[in-house]
């Protein structure tokens, strides 16, 4: 029997908590959380004695894994066999799509690469071929959505050039709506700042278009060529899908040095570029209104002491902005940074990648965990993050792929 002496207030209270608590529940991820691990599935053929990250193709396509939200921990659900290399993947906003860059796949007489599109399963992460176009050039080395939704972004690395796809109404893709050649000067095979003893040569022989993305306002797109030292400019015209020079139309890194892959920071206004073969990081004002980059910083993305060789591989800004996180391959680690209040990088710590050659990495959407694609070791390991401090701790998870070259991640609880 209920005393009848509770009082209005306790009873209101506890409901209110009854209900907090059912809300809590009912707000739990109804559905899995997805990754998706491409990988280098075939020998690249004539290729140049000078690209040093070579794999033998172990892998087998895009490899399926359901996330465990609480460890981390990657369970198999499946390949989606591909033998042409998808190593790069990019998602669609919705989740309904995803796209891969086949690095290894001839099209067009054997004169270009090309680029697959598939539908994905909302029910359970499982991909269906769309179609496959050529990319534009030669080895296709990286693909970006652009934020428009209709078209796809590719970078052809052996090809050096960049190429716009317009996404048809079922996702599939259409033959580009434009191609641009790079141009310009090759610069020198050692890099200007390349670490001290470093022997780290690579790229700087013919153009190599490596990373392709827009700006966060989509008015501009901007891609870099390792060979010519230079993060090129672009307008987008998004609806003809063409691409035009900015002015500048590129802006020079140092000699040598190799511009890879850039990162824009949340708040819009700072861009920051990871240099392979210079093995540093340069932080860039952007000015959004005109996509004008001007340089403020250099620091190193190794750990301070380092001599040797080291290829850096991946560069990523957390989602709350208060870190950088650089991937050094050869050296096997990923280094954080903590971000000042005017975008400036300070070392803070780093961690062993426990695997080799770690080609890229990546946060699950939580921002809770970080998975290094270790290329050489045929592994994927996994990192609890603090978020506090940037701080990387490996939780002892090892998952097996092929030659891993990027993971990207589709939480199945969210509405597509």
């Amino acid at each position: 029997m209920i005393s009848s002496t509770i009082s209005r207030r306790s009873f209101l209270k506890t409901t209110t908590l009854l209900a907090g608590v059912l809300n809590t529940r009912a707000e739990a991820p109804k559905g899995p959380l997805i990754a998706f691990v491409g990988t280098f599935s075939s020998p690249l053929r004539n290729v140049r004695p000078t690209q040093v990250d070579l794999p033998p193709g172990n892998g087998r396509g895009i490899h399926l894994f359901q996330v465990n939200r609480t460890t981390g921990a990657l369970s198999p659900l499946g390949v989606f066999e591909q033998p042409t290399s998808p190593s790069c993947l990019a998602l669609n906003a919705a989740g309904t799509r995803m796209y891969s860059a086949n690095e290894t796949d001839k099209v067009d007489g054997g004169e270009s690469g090309s680029v697959s599109a598939f539908a994905i399963n909302r029910a359970d992460g499982q991909l269906t071929l769309l179609n496959t176009v050529s990319s534009g050039g030669a080895g296709p080395t990286y693909v970006s959505v652009h934020p428009s939704g209709r078209f796809v972004l590719v970078a052809n690395y052996f090809g050096g050039s960049v190429a716009v796809l317009p996404i048809l109404p079922d996702g599939s893709l259409g033959a580009a709506s434009d191609i641009k050649k790079d141009t310009g000067t090759v610069g020198p095979k050692k890099a200007t700042n390349a670490p001290a003893g470093s022997f780290a040569i690579s790229g700087h022989d013919i153009p190599h278009a490596h990373m392709i993305l827009a700006d966060p306002t989509a008015r501009f797109v901007f891609s870099t060529d390792l060979a010519f030292d230079q993060i090129l400019s672009w307008r987008f015209d998004d609806r003809a899908g063409t691409l035009s020079p900015n002015q500048p139309a590129a802006i020079s890194l140092p000699a040598g040095d190799g511009p890879r892959h850039f990162s824009f920071h949340p708040n819009g206004r700072w861009f920051y570029s990871l240099q392979e073969e210079g093995s540093n990081i340069v932080l860039f004002d952007y000015d959004a209104e005109n996509g004008r980059l001007a340089s403020r910083q250099t620091v190193s993305s190794l750990p301070p002491g380092f001599a040797g060789s080291s290829f850096s591989s991946e560069l990523m800004v957390s989602a709350d902005g208060r870190f950088v996180y650089a991937g050094n391959r050869l050296h096997d680690g990923i280094a954080c940074f903590s971000v000042g209040e005017n975008g400036a990088l300070t070392f803070v710590a780093e961690e062993w990648t426990r695997g080799d050659y770690p080609r890229s990495f990546n946060f699950d959407p939580s921002g809770d965990f970080l998975y290094s694609c270790n290329q050489r070791a045929d592994n994927v390991t996994t990192f609890r993050v603090d978020k506090k401090s940037g701080s990387l701790t490996f939780t002892g998870h090892y998952t097996p792929v092929g030659n891993p070259s990027i993971i990207v991640f589709l939480d199945l609880a969210k509405g597509g």
